[in-house]
């Protein structure tokens, strides 16, 4: 048995936020050390000109539950007739318990469920793992969703230039929600999947805050991280791992209708596409309008594909996952 993705749609607050106005903010905030942000200097190294912020109410559940919400009545599927939910996402509503629980609690549903948590490939490895379980019979319907939430974690009033840096990856961030039915098939579906990690890498990028390491200090609640590094280690490490894909799988991208690829910054994307022998009309970039909405970016594109008419039903589709950790993976499908 083979598993299939039967559907995706991803949700967008509808709040907006250009990348001057995050400028402004950073000035205004940090008026009391003297520190302002370069003008443009957002969307000239990152090519983003908004990005979505959910409302002071919504948590990331409510996130992951507006796109299920959408994706069961499209399909005409009950929440009832799920029998596993995965939410796969680097945010959460609290430590404990997990937050597919609070989910499933608030779509309705009574199935089995379990978090999946590896930053932006959270949502990739919630579907490997969807997959695994239908191929070995475990399960036959299964939602994966992600609610990612990563507005409330950047940093706004900094001390200087180097904190600014350090602060950075945070204002290429969005907030968005995502989900997929994974339902079991007797041909088509996922037919390749590989993943690969460079820990030693772990430290690159973080959010501190809430681990056993810094449980309460709030000063460690912001993303800190170095995109120089991040980008140098993805650049070493992961041309090998989706070079493989394509010659254990002999196929090339124009094998595909849509490549979809996590999208961090527009230069770095640029730089992938090019190094990957990526051709640039089967990408779907939602980065310029959408930012980065970290493990919400691939189904975001998957979905937006599908809505242009770009993919459907008998066509093949790769997921190219990149994050921090450092982890790579990428799977192949026919829709």
């Amino acid at each position: 048995m083979r598993a299939r993705i039967a559907g995706v749609t991803a949700y967008l607050p509808e709040r907006t936020v250009t990348s001057a106005e995050v400028e402004a903010r950073v000035a205004a905030e940090s008026a009391g050390h003297g520190f302002r942000p370069l003008p443009t200097i957002v969307e000239r190294m990152t090519g983003i000109r908004t990005r979505h912020v959910m409302r002071a109410d919504q948590q990331a559940s409510d996130l992951a539950v507006e796109a299920a919400r959408k994706l069961l009545a499209d399909r005409g599927t009950a929440p009832s007739d799920l029998d596993l939910l995965i939410f796969g996402s680097a945010s959460q509503d609290l430590i404990e318990p997990a937050t597919a629980h609070i989910v499933a609690a608030k779509l309705g549903a009574t199935c089995p469920v379990f978090d999946v948590k590896n930053a932006c490939n959270s949502f990739l490895n919630a579907l490997q793992i969807a997959e695994a379980l239908i191929r070995t019979g475990q399960h036959e319907r299964v939602l994966v969703c992600s609610g990612e939430t990563p507005s409330r974690a950047i940093r706004w009033k900094v001390r200087d230039r180097a904190q600014f840096v350090d602060a950075f990856a945070g204002y290429t961030l969005s907030d968005g929600g995502a989900a997929m039915l994974v339902e079991a098939a007797p041909d088509g579906g996922i037919f390749y999947r590989d993943f690969a990690a460079v820990s030693a890498a772990w430290d690159i990028g973080t959010l501190p805050g809430g681990g056993s390491m810094h449980p309460r200090d709030p000063e460690f609640s912001y993303f800190s991280g170095d995109g120089r590094r991040l980008k140098d280690a993805f650049i070493a490490n992961g041309p090998e791992i989706f070079m493989t894909a394509l010659e254990k799988t002999g196929l090339t991208w124009d094998d595909f209708a849509v490549v979809a690829v996590h999208q961090v910054t527009q230069p770095y994307l640029d730089v992938l596409r090019t190094i990957l022998g990526i051709p640039a009309e089967k990408l779907v970039v939602t980065l310029p309008e959408h930012g980065n909405v970290a493990s919400v970016t691939l189904p975001l594109q998957l979905a937006t594909a599908v809505e242009e008419g770009r993919c459907g039903p008998g066509d093949r589709v790769a997921l190219v996952g990149l994050a921090g950790g450092v982890s790579l993976g990428v799977t192949f499908a026919e829709l």
